[in-house]
């Protein structure tokens, strides 16, 4: 008898018939016998109305106040879940994640898990029961409710399977699996049927919106056999056949992977650009740069600093455009004192990845990428690389032109 966790996202809740449906295929799992925890998001577009109800009151929301306003999409969820499952005869209960307990730090609207309480949970489930648990969000120290940022489902259906040393996290969502690029962009694009942890922290990382980046950590950290499938089939479909569907998220490189020099195109509309000119080329430079914008929890992603000239350098960044006004006024305020000449900014900017850990055996991919793009005419503006990966910023405009080019020219559409 297996402990599996289930996911579901907001569209697999979107509808009370929907909620239903993934009662239906809950019940189907736990009558073959295994004992099931479910860990559903709010239904779609709930977070959203509750976040713009928020700034309708206050224009920049209260970090607290607005995680006690945005986990109530959850806990809705979680109810109506456990009362589905109670209306087909099965015994159910659901909870928040105070009630567990998932304690986080108090980083509101980005809090990070921190432990979790499996007591009461295993509790319930040596007694037969289905237990539901909200997503998304925790408790910190002070009794605070706090939220795990977007997607952060996925990070506690992940992380409740590691606690409770689960046999398996299954991530039902609105896709059938992690294809080598977005099929809305690339038709020809194709489902992988294994990818190796690596490859999907770094899809996950860099644009691929299949699964929140933290939940592919939690996977890989503590080893949780995890596989992505869709919520979307017919709920009563052979659980043999449904097991086996989706994605799975592998830990160990096939035999044969290396013949597979790239896994899939990473994309990321949500980029923003930053320049530092003319500041003085001293140690210390980049740590006076970025610190106050760290300060200010605005992660950054690319960094380039060109080559000193008559002792002045510039400095270029990349942050979350969401993040780019903010990083901008935190620059701004901090002019004088880094000695800059200028602070400028692109927000409409776009970031490409290749993917595949076949590049740790294989030369050429970085030509082969960048000779793709110059034929299409696409300017690079910076690059990034690991050892399984190759970024660049281009143009947003370009941004879908370049995808399907290179799609193209590392044959994705060949299994």
């Amino acid at each position: 008898m297996a402990l599996i966790v289930h996911k579901y996202g907001g569209t697999s809740m979107g509808s009370t018939d929907r909620i239903k449906n993934v009662a239906r295929r809950v019940a189907k799992w736990h009558d073959a016998g295994h004992r099931i925890v479910v860990v559903p998001s709010a239904m779609s577009g709930e977070t959203n109305r509750l976040i713009a109800l928020a700034k309708e009151i206050q224009a920049q929301p209260d970090p607290r106040e607005l995680d006690m306003i945005a986990s109530t999409g959850e806990q809705v969820s979680v109810g109506l879940l456990s009362m589905a499952l109670l209306a087909i005869g099965k015994k159910a209960v659901s909870y928040a994640g105070w009630q567990v307990a998932i304690k986080t730090d108090s980083a509101f609207t980005k809090a990070r898990i921190q432990s979790i309480d499996n007591e009461k949970v295993n509790r319930d489930l040596d007694d037969g029961k289905i237990v539901i648990i909200t997503g998304f969000q925790g408790v910190d120290e002070g009794g605070n409710i706090s939220t795990l940022g977007r997607g952060g489902s996925d990070t506690s259906a992940v992380a409740i399977a590691a606690a409770m040393k689960a046999d398996e996290c299954l991530i039902f969502t609105d896709v059938d699996g992690v294809y080598t690029t977005d099929p809305r962009v690339v038709s020809e694009a194709r489902r992988l049927k294994a990818i190796t942890f690596e490859e999907m922290l770094e899809l996950a990382s860099l644009g691929s919106k299949v699964l929140q980046t933290r939940s592919v950590e939690f996977a890989g950290n503590y080893r949780v056999p995890t596989r992505v499938l869709s919520s979307l089939t017919d709920p009563m479909l052979d659980l043999e056949v449904e097991a086996n569907s989706g994605t799975l998220i592998s830990f160990e490189e096939d035999k044969n992977m290396e013949q597979a020099v790239i896994s899939g195109i990473a994309f990321n509309r949500d980029e923003a650009k930053i320049t530092v000119l003319g500041v003085p080329d001293r140690p210390g430079v980049a740590y006076h740069i970025l610190g106050p914008v760290a300060d200010a929890n605005i992660e950054v992603d690319m960094i380039i600093q060109n080559q000193s000239v008559d002792g002045k350098t510039d400095f270029t960044f990349t942050v979350s455009r969401n993040d780019y006004v903010r990083a901008i006024d935190v620059l701004n305020s901090t002019k004088e004192q880094l000695g800059a000449a200028s602070i400028t900014g692109d927000a409409k900017v776009s970031k490409i990845s290749v993917v595949g850990v076949g590049m740790r055996s294989h030369v050429g991919v970085a030509s082969q990428m960048f000779r793709t793009l110059s034929e299409e005419g696409i300017n690079i503006m910076m690059i990034s690389t690991s050892e399984i990966k190759i970024s660049v910023l281009i143009d947003e405009k370009y941004m879908e032109l370049a995808v399907r080019a290179l799609h193209k020219a590392f044959e994705l559409e060949k299994a």
